[in-house]
């Protein structure tokens, strides 16, 4: 009897292992199935199934064909190489010793071969299955009307049809290799392929076997190499800087890839013939094999690089000329700034002019509030409760008020759970459901002392406060916000109740009580069913949906809460903005999101990481960080909504000539995304020009504004984007920023994202970059200034004002160790052909809950240091500069006032008295003891110090207000003219 090879396992150790499989395989199955229900759930609320159903279909559809179909090529050539092993062996030590390999094989070898097999296709499957998007696209993708410059072949082949080719071959590769690999394996096993003994080491079925899978790979390479030439456009080409295939690309590799694809189709010839029709040895196939690699070698890489070291390099403006201009065309097209009007401007007053004090287009629509700093303020002023939350940045959009346009800072009063009294299940997603009101403040009006002028999302029917709007003059008739940016993945909200009771927490009353509200909406999934309450009780691991009275049978679970995510979830093809924001639109409060189709291989188009280009001092701080996505290729396609109370989502086709999004759709239905035309008057008023979209154009723009390809080898012309201009050294790029304005050129003021930037390697100010709407497209300007402009760049700009002998006196005075001056967005106005800059001041106290308010505001005109004011508000800031320029003939600069800080509530320069200075000098004197004596760590002295630097500042304001009495408050223009309270002195040296 012969003994088993291997020990067998007991019969309970088969059935432990059995149990284990079982449980693993329906814990496995059940977690899916759980995921997929309620998936098909929240898509059938927000009626996008088609969305659900297309995507896993694919999947499946991809998954089950590659997967079989890699199975069955492995499975099929391991049996073949069982079918073809030789009957006879001879004897030897080596066949000895693989006797028990093929004793334990032989019996059970189709189960071997279909395990095997199976592992592979569940391997290749799920890699397939995540390859849905390059088939939707590559079975549904059309024409763009653009061929490529070289082959002539559309460049829809090669956004639409190429990926997909490339995959595929890339499965035949792998699935030949593999074949061979195990077939090769059989063979030794069973005897066909032998490395000792007398006699041929192969036979004759295992060398044909064999040889034709070797076949088969060259042929695949083949076929790579043709592949290649046309992926070729999309290769970075080292000589030019840029991508495209250059000057040795096409004129050495591209012939060299033609001939490699044909010695590829003969040495799979001479394979299949030298190994099986003629010689039936692997000596000349072997050669053949050899000879393919020693041509990809030399004809593939040593021609093309000789092309290029000696005859491109030494003159490569010239070789590469055509081919850069090519890449400049592709790219200008593919990233949509091949329509970007520039504009020259001369910039040659730096006199500030008299229509300053009077223009009604650009002064008067001067935004001060900056949404990143007023975020503090908006929570402080108009947050109620302490749950209350407007997160770490605000949003700017434009509404006509009283028959007027103009820009305002918005933010939506959300909940914020991590700040919930008592943070337990009940209160998190039973009570405290949702946030109420879009607050709003004009940008270019404070009260109060620097406090925003709020006009909506009062929490009664009129505000309360004196500082404030006493009636809504943005209506919003359903306020509560069930839908927003705070929301967490776990989040979920259970709403909906039996009977006439109210328990969601709705909004404070004015009598100090609180009032509740049940949710109406059509939003949510029912789950009101034992079965409902079960499904996600297992999806969310929480037993309170089966055990608590909070669940009833009108309940509803919201789920998917922000915005972003939402429209992410219907369109998984779209990459969204970082940037969402609200509007109020027909009496509804809507999140906006921008959505862009990319692709990443348009050809010769320069390819850009998405995350690098958008990210500036901002992301992070209420922008959402985009992915890494390499492109060369995007549009702004859709505009999405989600209404912020029952979370509809539409997709509104923006850029309906956009070839991607007409594959995206098709691949859907058709009716994914809702046509252009059905977009509301009312929702197309706020559309502002994406951010994200912006950053990468205008990044674009500072090399590919130059069109001629010998100044664009040079680079001399090149731009680059500053630094934040308060902060140069932080390596941190300045973000564009929304203004409601006009420039040069302009019929009328536009609402329009705007940028400076700046000659590269160099500060002073070489253009303006905007992006607006006009008449529903977009459209990118450049305002250029002369190469030797005097003009200088924001970060001078903002270091010229700020080191000003008068105004760093001034901004000493505000900022101590109890209170911080923090600068606004720096505003780059063109205006009577010279410049205009703008930028808010604001003081924070460092007493605990304080909030920043704006104080004073920075004006400089011309070159940025010539003719620079600190003014309380902006007209006295006007004012000041119009007399400035009155006083210097010639356009000489003003004369310098000395080192006494000035007044700035009049017209013109004051007259410092000896008691102003006196004060001042004491205000300095009691700064500097204050520095000394925290220096010291002597507590005591410190105390005194800070009492003595509160009594130097009273005095030195009592003594401004003497010299120079300033006008009250107004409910518009700018800052007030009240200095910061001081803060009580604290006895800590640490402030």
């Amino acid at each position: 009897m012969r003994s088993s090879p291997l020990p067998r396992m007991s019969r309970r150790g088969r059935v432990t292992i059995g149990v284990l499989i079982g449980v693993f395989v329906f814990f496995t199955l059940l977690g899916w199935g759980v995921n997929a229900w309620t998936d098909w759930l929240w898509f059938d609320e927000v009626r996008y199934t088609q969305v659900f159903t297309g995507v896993l279909a694919t999947r499946l559809l991809l998954f089950l064909v590659v997967g079989l179909g890699m199975a069955a090529i492995v499975a099929g050539n391991l049996w073949l190489a069982y079918r073809l092993r030789p009957q006879l062996r001879p004897h030897s030590a080596e066949q000895a010793t693989l006797e028990r390999y093929r004793m334990l094989l032989s019996p059970r070898l189709g189960t071997w071969i279909a395990l095997a097999s199976a592992v592979i296709g569940l391997f290749a499957g799920l890699s397939a299955q995540s390859r849905w998007s390059q088939w939707l696209l590559f079975r549904n993708g059309g024409s763009f009307g653009v061929k490529d410059p070289e082959f002539g072949i559309d460049v829809g082949f090669y956004v639409f049809q190429l990926p997909f080719w490339r995959y595929l071959l890339g499965v035949g590769f792998t699935a030949v290799v593999l074949a061979l690999l195990g077939a090769l394996a059989v063979h030794y096993i069973f005897g066909g392929v032998r490395l000792q003994g007398v006699g041929d080491r192969m036979t004759n079925a295992a060398r044909a076997h064999l040889s034709s899978l070797v076949a088969v790979f060259v042929v695949l390479k083949a076929i790579a190499y043709v592949l290649d030439q046309r992926a070729m456009l999309l290769e970075y080409n080292e000589g030019a800087k840029l991508y495209g295939a250059g000057y040795a690309d096409i004129n050495a590799l591209l012939p060299a890839k033609e001939i490699l694809a044909w010695i590829a189709v003969v040495v799979a010839v001479a394979i299949i013939v030298f190994s099986n029709a003629w010689m039936r040895n692997l000596v000349w196939p072997g050669i053949a094999l050899a000879l393919l690699g020693v041509s990809a070698v030399a004809i593939g890489g040593i021609y093309p690089w000789a092309v290029q070291t000696f005859e491109v390099k030494p003159s490569a403006r010239d070789k590469e000329a055509p081919y850069i201009e090519r890449s400049i065309k592709a790219t200008r097209s593919a990233f949509g700034i091949s329509d970007t009007k520039s504009t020259g401007y001369a910039a040659d007053n730096l006199i500030p002019p008299a229509s300053l004090a009077t223009d009604t287009s650009v002064v008067q629509n001067v935004r001060l509030l900056d949404p990143q700093l007023v975020s503090e303020t908006y929570t402080q002023l108009q947050q109620v409760r302490g749950f209350y939350d407007f997160g770490s940045k605000l949003d700017i959009d434009r509404y006509a008020v009283s028959g007027k346009t103009s820009d305002y800072v918005v933010g939506v009063r959300e909940i914020n759970y991590g700040e919930l009294p008592n943070n337990n299940w009940i209160n998190r997603h039973t009570v405290y459901t949702h946030g109420y009101g879009l607050v709003g403040a004009p940008a270019n009006q404070v009260v109060c002392g620097g406090q925003p002028y709020f006009v909506s999302g009062f929490l009664g029917e009129k505000a309360q406060e004196a500082c404030s709007s006493q009636t809504e003059q943005i209506p919003a008739q359903q306020p509560r916000i069930y839908y927003g940016e705070r929301m967490e993945a776990d989040d979920y909200a259970i709403v909906g109740q039996t009977g006439d009771r109210n328990v969601e927490f709705d909004r404070p009353t004015s009598t100090g009580g609180e009032q509740y509200y049940t949710y109406t909406g059509a939003g949510g999934v029912e789950i009101g069913s034992f079965t409902r309450r079960l499904l996600y009780a297992i999806k969310e691991q929480e037993s309170n949906f089966l055990l608590s009275e909070a669940v009833n049978d009108d309940s509803k679970l919201l789920y998917v809460r922000n915005p972003r995510d939402r429209v992410e979830k219907v369109a998984p093809f779209l990459t969204l903005d970082g940037d969402p924001y609200p509007a109020v639109v027909n009496g509804r409060v809507l999140w906006i999101i921008d959505g862009y189709t990319t692709a990443a291989t348009y050809p010769y188009a320069e390819r850009v990481n998405l995350q690098a280009e958008t990210t500036d001092e901002l992301t992070g701080r209420g922008t959402f960080q985009l992915a890494r996505e390499n492109v060369n290729y995007i549009r702004n396609s859709v505009k999405a909504t989600v209404d912020a109370y029952d979370g509809t989502v539409k997709l509104y086709a923006f850029d309906d000539t956009d070839p991607v999004l007409k594959a995206w759709n098709k691949a859907f239905g058709g009716e994914l995304v809702l046509p252009k035309g059905d977009i509301p008057p009312e929702l197309a008023e706020h559309f502002r020009y994406p951010a994200d979209l912006f950053k990468v154009q205008r990044n674009l723009l500072t090399k590919f504004h130059v069109t001629d390809p010998g100044d664009f080898y040079s680079g001399q012309d090149f731009w680059q984007v500053p630094n934040v201009p308060d902060a140069p050294d932080s390596g941190q790029k300045q973000p564009p920023y929304y203004l409601f304005t006009q420039f040069p050129g302009q019929e009328s003021p536009r609402f329009q994202l705007t940028a400076a930037v700046t000659p590269n390697g160099r500060q002073n100010l070489a253009a303006l970059v905007t992006g607006s709407y006009v008449d529903g497209r977009p459209q990118l300007e450049v305002l250029e200034l002369p190469d030797q402009t005097r003009i200088s760049g924001p970060t001078q700009v903002h270091q010229q004002m700020t080191n000003n002998g008068d105004i760093r006196q001034q901004l000493n005075l505000l900022s101590s160790n109890q209170a911080q001056v923090q600068y606004g967005n720096l505003l780059s106005l063109p205006f009577a052909d010279g410049m205009l800059y703008v930028e808010p001041v604001y003081v924070k106290s460092s007493n605990q809950d304080a909030y920043p308010l704006l104080q004073k505001v920075l004006l400089s005109y011309g070159d940025g240091g010539s003719y620079v004011v600190l003014a309380n508000n902006l007209s006295d800031g006007i004012k000041q500069l119009v007399e400035q320029g009155k006083r210097a003939p010639g356009g000489s600069p003003p004369p310098s006032t000395g080192d006494n800080p000035p007044t700035t509530g009049g017209t013109s320069p004051p007259v410092l008295t000896g008691e102003l200075a006196q004060a001042a000098g004491k205000v300095q004197s009691a700064i500097a003891e204050v520095k000394a004596a925290q220096a010291s760590g002597d507590f005591e002295r410190y105390g005194r110090a800070l009492k003595a630097l509160d009594e130097a500042m009273a005095a030195f304001q009592q003594a401004q207000a003497a010299a120079n009495p300033s006008p009250g408050p107004a409910p518009s223009g700018s800052p007030s003219a009240s200095p910061p309270a001081s803060p009580s002195p604290s006895p800590s040296p640490n402030g």
